[in-house]
């Protein structure tokens, strides 16, 4: 295996990491118009195309929603039916990540100020968030705790998950975490037609206000299309990983940190920056030896030569400057003194600080959400979290002295923006 080796000291360092962590945002225009028409279809037809399309794409042979709606007793009867010890994680991964969680509430705030006027923000959650999950081979409940859980600690009121269920078997994983979450109702359709009715609703499924959750490049798409008629998580690209290590941790460790991340398929992305050259070569053997070891070792592999790298950086602080330029979706920062270099990280969607706390674990258990900006976003955006479920209202309520001293500021303003209408309906409230 050939992984991309990189030298901060080189004159092209820049333009050939930039090269290398680039991610096309271009629209593939056949699937946009696919998606399109599916959108389209699902919205005049409603239940109708759901069926139809379901039954084409995955090979279900259903005839009505009735038979691609998960009861609460099904959700019940999978939870039951796991094995114990599934069962178990499952449930201690879901308290973690709801104690996390409930310290991201926000609180409704107001005040008053010197003329007795009310400000304030009056904080309320969605009525309807929808979280599609992955079926099939690609099937994660841990992606059912992490999109549904910050929703319920948020209070929104109903949640509706679909699914897609390839040839008609369902992940009983799935359901379990479903029913643990406290979804409240499910569907097993998936694809852009899923995410039709989401924003549109059908005679069945309801229309909700946000879309949450991953999907291949159609759910993508259906996402993006959607947007504006409801709100949604992120448009996400490939999964990345970014370490930095000082060469003092175990480089077995590193080795398989960086391929948890490149297992998940070809194009994900797998980083290591270190300023000690012979600890990169260690990685290196370490690498390949441990990729003949991976049920998914032919998509790691390809994953490291597609867009792996090997960085020497001159030092520490070199190492930093990488990940600002990079910003990842993943920092591993297997170094003493993690928690002091974490303050010098400006963009990332998750810090792991230490060399005892690989990316894995906050897939599935730490606490924080695993729904994290990809593709350098972590420069504008954050991980998915109970704040994307609550909606923020002003306040404002004047005394009539209060009123009075705010109207002769806007009548200037309103005056100078040549809104006569605006500063009339500001002077009727001068007190003489």
């Amino acid at each position: 295996m050939t992984t991309t080796r990189l030298n901060t000291a080189d004159a092209d360092f820049a333009e050939r990491l930039d090269a290398l962590t680039a991610w096309s945002e271009e629209r593939d225009q056949e699937v946009a118009g696919r998606v399109r028409d599916i959108i389209a279809r699902v919205r005049q037809e409603g239940d109708a195309a759901l069926v139809a399309l379901t039954r084409q794409f995955d090979k279900v042979e259903a005839d009505s929603m009735a038979a691609l709606e998960i009861s609460p007793a099904r959700l019940q009867q999978a939870l039951a039916g796991i094995d114990p010890h599934q069962r178990q994680a499952l449930e201690q991964a879901a308290q973690r990540v709801r104690d996390y969680h409930e310290h991201q509430k926000q609180a409704s705030w107001q005040y008053t100020d010197a003329d007795g006027n009310v400000l304030g923000q009056q904080v309320t959650a969605l009525e309807r968030a929808g979280i599609y999950v992955p079926g099939g081979k690609a099937a994660y409940p841990s992606s059912v705790l992490m999109n549904a859980l910050p929703a319920k600690v948020a209070g929104v009121d109903e949640i509706i998950m679909v699914s897609p269920s390839p040839g008609g078997v369902v992940n009983e994983l799935v359901l379990a975490a479903a029913a643990i979450a406290g979804v409240d109702r499910v569907f097993t359709v998936g694809g852009a037609q899923a995410v039709a009715a989401l924003a549109w609703g059908t005679e069945t499924v309801p229309a909700v206000d946000k879309i949450v959750g991953p999907g291949n490049i159609y759910v993508a798409e259906a996402k993006r299309q959607v947007f504006g008629k409801v709100g949604i998580d992120m448009i996400a690209g490939p999964s990345e990983i970014l370490v930095v290590c000082d060469g003092k941790t175990d480089p077995e460790w590193i080795a398989m940190d960086l391929l948890s991340q490149a297992e998940h398929d070809e194009e994900a992305q797998a980083i290591l920056v270190s300023p000690d050259a012979a600890f990169l070569d260690q990685v290196d053997a370490a690498l390949a030896r441990q990729l003949d070891q991976l049920e998914r070792g032919d998509i790691a592999r390809q994953a490291m030569i597609n867009r792996g790298a090997l960085v020497l950086a001159r030092d520490m602080d070199d190492c930093m400057a990488v990940v600002n330029r990079i910003c990842p979706e993943h920092l591993e920062l297997s170094m003493d003194d993690a928690g002091q270099w974490a303050s010098r990280v400006r963009h990332a969607g998750a810090i792991f600080l230490g060399r005892h706390t690989p990316e894995a674990l906050g897939d599935y258990c730490a606490g924080p959400n695993h729904v994290l900006p990809t593709s350098a976003t972590a420069r504008f955006s954050s991980p998915l979290g109970v704040y994307d479920f609550q909606k923020r209202s002003s306040l404002i309520g004047c005394s009539a002295e209060g009123a009075s001293r705010l109207a002769r500021v806007a009548s200037v303003l309103a005056r100078g923006e040549g809104l006569t209408a605006h500063a009339r309906s500001a002077e009727l409230r001068i007190k003489e």
